[in-house]
């Protein structure tokens, strides 16, 4: 379709509601409150599933018999290492890069180490395409761990292939075991975030793959997408509002003043979720759960207040980054990873939604309203 220029042109902005193609990967139905995995429900994967399983439903559209599941968990495992190039790439970096800025670039350079790397999808190989996918899965985790311990001036830790993919991640971001609780915390911050539909970056991701270009490509531009303040970044601001608290009682003078000026409370309300996201009350059990551990509810309990007053102030739910905050914080997680532990997630949903548009693909190219002036005559430079 040609562009147009027409007065009575109804124009979308944001593409909100507007449906731009079928999709099996994954339901998100805001009225109801509810979250689908090629059609298993949320609440269904968060009590009873694993990452790994869910990466593998996400990619391969189905979940795993037994046999399956061990052939994948050994693939990522054995996936997880770095090139040393990568790693060296990583540790060229200034301590005080963005985590983002800094995620975005070691994904791009990780493309150019890998043999297949810069193969586009023109052949239809959508198996080629799979096996990337876990390579940059398995990868995505050990740089982010990489780029916290690196920004604290100590050396990166190799993965664990004998634990879990979550337990793995957590040993490499911060140096030591960790607890059951934490690990099965990690993995549920992975299985919750992992897909979400036509979201800003994955539709980035699927707009970039449409070209046939390789599939680094598309994800890193997905983490740029990512890397927005509109998109990735609203669990960190919680977080800063909860330090910035402080306690449990100065939080409904905290919630008096962002109202007076009008500002906006971080981690509530959702673009599409009209009811309660049906992500939230699992972070928030185990953000209760660690908490009382550690012996420190203070941010679970700050949490917990903020809830209740700002829903009877602007009746609005709170989202999935709002728990994710103070559950993160008390997995020893800083705010400033926080995006990068998103993206370590997302990476499935972006995959696979690269696969499907691969599938059956066919160049995307949305038309404009032209608003602009017509028919001007060209002035020489020197009568302007």
């Amino acid at each position: 379709m040609s562009e147009t220029s027409e007065k009575d042109a109804v124009v979308t902005k944001g593409l909100k509601g507007v449906l731009a193609a079928d999709s099996s990967i994954c339901l998100v139905n805001g009225t109801e409150g509810k979250l689908l995995y090629r059609g298993y429900n949320i609440d269904d994967l968060a009590t009873q599933g694993s990452f790994e399983e869910t990466a593998y439903l996400l990619f391969k559209g189905e979940l795993p018999i037994p046999s399956q599941a061990d052939e994948f968990k050994a693939a990522l495992a054995a996936s997880s290492w770095l090139p040393e190039p990568v790693a060296d790439f990583l540790r060229s970096l200034p301590k005080d890069v963005l985590p983002m800025t800094a995620l975005r670039s070691a994904i791009s350079v990780a493309g150019a180490y890998d043999p297949q790397g810069d193969d586009g999808s023109e052949d239809g190989n959508l198996d080629q395409v799979f096996q990337k996918s876990i390579r940059l899965t398995a990868r995505m985790a050990t740089i982010v761990a990489a780029i916290n311990r690196l920004r604290n001036g100590k050396d990166p830790v190799e993965p664990d292939p004998g634990k879990g993919f979550a337990a793995s991640f957590m040993k490499m971001m911060t140096g030591k075991d960790p607890t059951d609780d934490e690990a099965r915390a990690m993995d549920l911050i992975l299985i919750l975030h992992a897909e979400h539909g036509f979201n800003a970056s994955t539709f980035s991701a699927r707009v970039i793959s449409a070209t046939l270009t390789d599939l680094y490509s598309s994800i890193t531009g997905a983490i740029g997408a990512l890397k927005g303040k509109l998109h990735g970044g609203a669990n960190t601001e919680v977080l800063k509002s909860l330090q910035q608290v402080g306690s449990v009682d100065k939080v409904g003078a905290w919630v008096d003043e962002i109202r007076a000026r009008k500002g906006k409370f971080m981690g509530f309300g959702h673009a599409v979720y009209q009811t309660e996201d049906p992500r939230a009350k699992h972070l928030k059990e185990y953000s209760r759960r660690l908490g009382e551990q550690q012996g420190d509810t203070r941010w679970y309990d700050m949490s917990v207040e903020m809830e209740t007053l700002v829903k009877q102030a602007i009746n609005k739910n709170c989202n999935v980054d709002f728990y994710s905050a103070s559950l993160q914080h008390y997995m020893g997680v800083p705010g400033e990873l926080f995006t990068c532990i998103f993206a370590a997630s997302r990476i499935v949903g972006w995959c696979a939604h690269v696969l499907e548009q691969l599938d059956d693909n066919k160049i995307i190219r949305p038309s404009a309203n032209y608003i602009g002036p017509m028919d001007l005559s060209y002035v020489p430079a020197d009568q302007r």
